[in-house]
């Protein structure tokens, strides 16, 4: 079977509205030329769409036009590399996605270990900021709290009440292991980061980790989080102003 034939079949199988990329389909490094000049005359015939480069989705068609890709569909190239996770949704729109705030970002901002990127287009804007720690599948949901827990000062329309209560039922939620591989995340983010998490665990009765987030703290530094005592009872005992 050609190259052409090949790729006609796989993207065949896709169903409208994917995006996908080469490290999606079957080839082979040799035929990385044939299967270039095949997706040109794909995109020439409306079969795919290019959205940016090395990029493609197969359009879906309605009465009313064209159907672009959903957001999740648009971000997915960004997120995973050969099926594997890369980079992970943080800023305003996960803290969004997490209660913490109503605003709606324009730019949708990803985190990735991996070097630091742009795009634009008419329906999406994606600008990349450097992960603390490099991402899975199996570490990135701890990754998101710790994102919310450093920028919860800098989250717009936030309620401080609301908030520290979203925080506190996210952490009750986690069993034993995900707290240790929580905490053990939080040595790479900033020492402000690691002592709200510290008071946080501390008012929801856990333990776990606690001589370990103490110990990577400066015991005469303070850490200036703008939190009332009747919210997060522990704040002193985490050197929190």
């Amino acid at each position: 079977m050609s190259v052409s034939q090949i790729l006609k079949t796989q993207i065949g199988q896709f169903p409208t509205g994917t995006t996908f990329n080469y490290d999606e389909l079957d080839i082979n490094a040799k035929d990385y030329v044939a299967a270039a000049k095949t997706m040109e005359r794909l995109i020439k015939v409306g079969v795919i769409k290019r959205l940016s480069n090395g990029i493609f989705y197969k359009p879906r068609m309605t009465v009313f036009g064209e159907l672009k890709p959903s957001e999740e569909e648009l971000i997915k190239p960004y997120i995973f590399e050969k099926k594997k996770r890369i980079a992970y949704i943080t800023g305003t729109a996960l803290y969004n996605q997490m209660g913490l705030t109503t605003q709606v970002p324009k730019t949708i901002k990803i985190a990735s270990s991996r070097k630091r990127f742009s795009y634009s287009n008419e329906i999406l804007n994606i600008k990349s900021t450097l992960s603390y720690v490099a991402v899975s599948d199996e570490n990135y949901k701890f990754l998101e709290i710790l994102d919310a827990i450093k920028d919860f000062n800098k989250i717009q329309d936030l309620s401080m009440e609301n908030g520290i209560q979203i925080l506190k039922n996210i952490l009750y939620n986690l069993n034993e292991k995900d707290l240790k591989t929580l905490v053990a995340c939080s040595l790479f983010y900033p020492p402000k980061a690691r002592a709200f998490l510290g008071a946080l665990l501390e008012i929801i009765g856990s333990d776990v980790g606690l001589d370990t987030l103490k110990k990577s703290l400066n015991p005469l530094s303070y850490y200036y989080i703008r939190i009332e005592q009747k919210f997060l009872p522990s704040k002193e005992n985490w050197h929190i102003k």
